[in-house]
């Protein structure tokens, strides 16, 4: 076999691993815009569960670690 043979052999084992790989990028690109839609999905109705539980969307303004509100409830 000459080198050129051998190449030739190694160029078509490589095209046929690059394809194999561009298939695989193809799944993933389909898995993430399934996982992508069902997030939004999910977003969606955590924000419907949050308006249909205080209609009037005022959802308060609490802070972490207020001082205030944490000597009110005698956390401090």
């Amino acid at each position: 076999m000459s080198l050129r043979n051998l190449v030739e052999v190694y160029q078509f084992i490589w095209m046929l691993e690059s394809n194999a790989q561009q298939r695989l990028a193809w799944q993933d690109a389909a898995e993430a815009r399934i996982a992508r839609a069902r997030a939004d999905q999910m977003a969606t109705a955590q924000l419907r569960a949050m308006l249909e539980a205080n209609p009037s969307g005022q959802l308060g303004h609490s802070r972490l670690n207020d001082p205030e509100n944490l000597r009110k409830s005698g956390l401090l």
